[in-house]
């Protein structure tokens, strides 16, 4: 059956625009710099960086590529693979891609997520060339109406010299509606950012676009690439209980009501099995205010646990996937997306009052807190909006496993090996071993709370014999430098942590 593009694209100005992925793909030059939708592998070009790719693998160039996170097989892992990906930001999560930049084939810059925008428009990075965006349809007043993400879509084509819309048939039509595309003026002369009820939208259902900036229009119909989103097991259910006992700790106290504060999860099996936790707990009327809505939102949703969530992306699983158009039906109600430098943004955290959950690599005994990288220098995927949303928070929690590796390896140390959010805006730390509110605590204090709620107690005898010994020689937050990073020594040597 042929489609009929006159419902997709409903502007003529943009009906003779219609090209190849291999042609749009023939415009791009060396050293030319790329602003590509796409966030948590949902609404990013899939025909255009394949064709790309393929271009790459018969002829020799290299472009920097900006998105507003991670992306999937179609253009991170195909454009790795084919070696054309000179610069990356500001976030990734391909295998493939990890291994290229850990080798040096490629540069990353790891950015917190509502930094690109602002860099975009000062004019910090090369400027974009050409803005690739996937889009649902076209309205008559020519405004593009993303898919599943906003990202950083907005400012790539307000700032682009040219533009390639990926006109993705098969999206559902309930995507038009859903956004709230707001951007920012410059620094300097801007407005507040009017978001003080995150249900109220406060700009445009689309991206506008001068049909003369945009050069061509490439047909898909590939639906997006699931998220390897796994079920809870005994530990992070173990991680979700502590955490959901901390906020009743919260209540208790008469410091939140049932209703909480909105909530910002960052993605992954631990934040899902918190979602999954709040079923069946006594919250209610909930607030999202997050950067990612996972599958947990729609759960929450039909339990009456959520009223309302906002985000910058969907990051969902196969079987979510496959029942995305009845969902955004069901739900286009209770859902926004807006760009990602409003999601995250500092002034719209801070005023809503977020309590932000996100995942550790490892954490020290002083509550820093290493979300990147493994040993010390190798990226494993980078700090996407946790630092965002940790400078910001109302509450800022971070979650991880007290032990990785079959227990070789112990997830709280004396001193992290990379530090990408500092004690200093740390609240709690939540293992499966229980949590440690670190507020009100001085240094000292604070470690000993990490050490016995937290560490795994296969840890605690040699993390004390650390401890003690920094203690004797005295400080505000005593260490022994030489052996600060003695356990991961330890682990590079012998494989594990462990003392004995």
């Amino acid at each position: 059956m042929e489609t009929d593009l006159n419902q997709f694209i409903r502007n003529e100005a943009f009906r003779d625009k219609i090209v190849s992925a291999e042609e749009a793909a023939s415009w791009i030059e060396d050293g030319m710099s790329l602003g590509m939708s796409g966030f948590t592998l949902f609404g990013e070009p899939k025909e255009f960086p394949r064709a790309l790719a393929e271009r790459g693998k018969q002829e020799k160039f290299k472009v920097n590529l900006y998105t507003g996170a991670s992306m999937g097989p179609a253009a991170d892992q195909a454009m790795a693979e084919a070696g054309i990906i000179n610069l990356r930001l500001p976030y990734q999560g391909n295998p493939v891609l990890r291994g290229k930049i850990n080798s040096g084939e490629a540069f990353y810059i790891d950015q917190h997520l509502s930094h690109t925008a602002e860099w975009i428009r000062q004019g910090v990075l090369p400027a974009i060339d050409y803005a690739i965006i996937e889009a649902a349809a076209i309205t008559e007043d020519g405004q593009i109406i993303p898919t599943g993400s906003v990202g950083n879509s907005p400012i790539f084509v307000q700032t682009a010299k040219h533009v390639i819309i990926e006109l993705n048939t098969s999206a559902p039509r309930e995507y038009e509606g859903m956004h709230d595309i707001y951007v920012p003026g410059p620094a300097g002369e801007r407005k507040d950012i009017p978001v003080y009820d995150i249900s109220k939208r406060i700009g445009t259902k689309g991206i506008p676009v001068d049909p003369a900036k945009v050069r061509g229009i490439v047909l898909s119909s590939q639906p997006d690439i699931p998220s390897p989103l796994f079920e809870p097991n005994a530990e992070t259910q173990q991680i979700a209980d502590n955490l959901l006992e901390f906020l009743r700790a919260e209540v208790k106290a008469g410091r939140l009501t049932e209703s909480l504060a909105p909530l910002q999860s960052g993605v992954g099996s631990v934040a899902n099995a918190v979602l999954n936790g709040m079923k069946t707990s006594e919250f209610r009327d909930i607030v999202v205010a997050s950067e990612v809505l996972q599958d947990g939102i729609f759960d929450l949703i039909d339990a009456g646990v959520v009223k309302f969530a906002a985000a910058t992306a969907l990051s969902l699983s196969k079987k979510r996937v496959e029942t995305l158009g009845q969902d955004l039906a069901k739900y286009k109600d209770k859902l926004v997306f807006r760009p990602q430098e409003i999601s995250n943004h500092p002034e719209v955290i801070r005023r809503l009052g977020i309590i932000s959950f996100n995942t550790a690599l490892e954490v020290d005994i002083y509550g820093n807190v290493n979300s990147t990288h493994v040993g010390g220098t190798r990226m494993m995927n980078g700090i996407g909006g946790s630092g965002d949303f940790a400078r910001n928070a109302r509450i800022t929690i971070f979650v991880t496993s007290s032990t990785a590796k079959e227990g070789k390896v112990s997830s709280i140390v004396p001193f992290v090996s990379h530090v990408d959010h500092t004690n200093h805006d740390v609240d709690v730390i939540v293992t499966e071993q229980g949590y440690a509110d670190l507020r009100g605590l001085a240094p000292v204090q604070a470690a000993v709370k990490i050490i016995e709620n937290c560490m795994h107690p296969d840890f605690r005898e040699q993390a004390y014999e650390y401890f003690n010994e920094a203690r004797a020689r005295g400080g505000h937050t005593p260490h022994v430098l030489q052996k600060a990073f003695s356990w991961h020594t330890a682990l590079a040597e012998t494989g594990t942590m462990r003392k004995d």
